[in-house]
């Protein structure tokens, strides 16, 4: 099939057999009007998320509302958004709405979009199908900030598109390319904050070789960036060993940033060997006269093998969990004190017996949390979890989290795992 082209030029690709009666249009978008109702529903309906999948769903779904019966959305790879596409790059098709068998297909060949992109405005074309009736195509650039991101296609039969309709067209579509570059610019900074994240909760400290230890981190799934959970261990004096768990409240980067502070600080508090809730102590004055950092949660376990005993102290966090050789948990009871930052101090701390066979479980609060649900509920989830009797560390966290579907949970997961190695247990 031959696409005739206003300007004398044949463009090939569209679906079915047949020839162009037409010429291809694209002038009068330019001196359109866009009514203001329409305006006003493309900035309410489009770019309502950070997904870029989403947004191109919402712009098929209005273009489709208002001007034709089937719509596509092609991008192009990433890597040629800038500058002027090569004709041999590749599409990928991001999302349709309407009468999908009206549309060209995603691996076919793109005259009209190829020429909308070079050119940087949209195409029509009205295509005669034999006897059927002329399909009216549309090929509207993505196009802001001197990027281009795809193409979005929009098929109608009947009436050509006019001026009017493309300047709609053309406008839905630069309001999803920004859309789309927000997207990717946020997406870049999540990842380079996850990154950071990663590597700073690789490695935490190392414990000494008396505890077997496992630790887990997993990002929040959606739009939000990762936030300030983090775990570290600090080796003590006469084989023992501080656990500690945190959560700095917020997400994006500067959580991340001040959840690095929080650890330095800690380290340098745990080195002086204070008990846990003389360390909490000294953290929230040190926090609270700064303050320049978020407030956050805290829970420390001082683990001393030789004595099979767990010193425990909390600041606003939700407390440990103990599970059995047999597999049954149990939740420790721990008075709450404040958050790190407050400056309001008054951290008590406990004493717990822990045997060889006993596994302690310190978590941030995504990992048992769910929406609508009494916090004392999701931890009694969490403790009356019957796990694997005989479990290793590794392989009894890793049930945890796949008992409490922890990869999608709403908020960030820190867990860290640990347990006394009986004497004589290889290191």
């Amino acid at each position: 099939m031959a696409v005739r082209g206003g300007d004398g030029t044949g463009d090939a690709g569209a679906p079915g057999a047949g020839t162009a009666r037409t010429g291809t249009t694209g002038a009068g978008a330019a001196g359109a009007r866009v009514p203001a109702d329409v305006l006003e529903e493309a900035a309410e309906s489009i770019g309502t998320t950070l997904d870029e999948t989403t947004t191109c769903q919402e712009l098929v779904a209005f273009v489709c509302r208002r001007l034709c019966e089937a719509a596509a959305v092609d991008l192009l790879p990433t890597d040629v958004t800038a500058g002027r596409r090569s004709p041999d790059a590749e599409f990928t098709r991001a999302a349709t709405a309407g009468r999908t068998l009206l549309l060209p297909p995603p691996d076919g060949p793109r005259p009209l979009s190829v020429r909308a992109l070079d050119e940087g405005r949209p195409i029509a074309a009205s295509i005669d199908l034999s006897a059927r009736t002329p399909r009216q195509v549309a090929a509207v650039p993505l196009l802001a900030q001197g990027r281009r991101y795809g193409v979005l296609l929009a098929v109608r039969q009947g009436a050509p598109f006019t001026g009017t309709d493309l300047a709609v067209a053309r406008h839905a579509a630069r309001l999803t390319a920004v859309h789309l570059g927000h997207a990717r610019r946020h997406e870049t900074l999540r990842g380079t904050v996850m990154d950071l994240q990663r590597a700073l909760l690789a490695a935490p400290g190392r414990p000494h070789p008396n505890l077997d230890l496992a630790t887990r981190y997993l990002p929040a799934g959606g739009g939000s960036l990762v936030g300030g959970d983090w775990f570290e261990t600090v080796r003590l004096h006469f084989g023992r060993t501080l656990l500690v768990v945190g959560d700095v409240m917020g997400h994006g980067l500067d959580a991340a940033v001040d959840m690095t502070a929080y650890r330095s600080m800690l380290r340098y508090v745990a080195s002086t060997d204070l008990p846990p809730h003389r360390v909490l102590r000294r953290l929230d004055t040190a926090v609270s006269e700064d303050g320049t950092r978020r407030p956050a949660t805290c829970l420390l376990v001082r683990v001393d093998p030789a004595r099979g005993t767990a010193v425990i102290a909390g600041a606003g966090h939700l407390p440990p969990v103990v599970f059995a050789g047999d597999g049954t948990g149990e939740l420790l009871p721990l008075p709450v004190g404040p958050p790190l930052g407050t400056g309001l101090g008054g951290y008590q701390q406990v004493v717990r017996r822990l045997s060889p066979d006993d596994t302690l479980v310190m978590f941030t609060d995504g990992l048992v949390e769910r929406r609508g649900e009494d916090i004392d509920e999701s931890l009694a989830r969490l403790a009356a979890l019957r796990l694997p009797p005989g479990a290793g560390v590794d392989e009894l966290l890793d049930e945890v989290l796949v008992k409490l579907d922890a990869r999608h949970a709403e908020d960030d997961v820190a867990v860290l795992a640990a347990r006394i190695r009986a004497r004589g247990h290889p290191a």
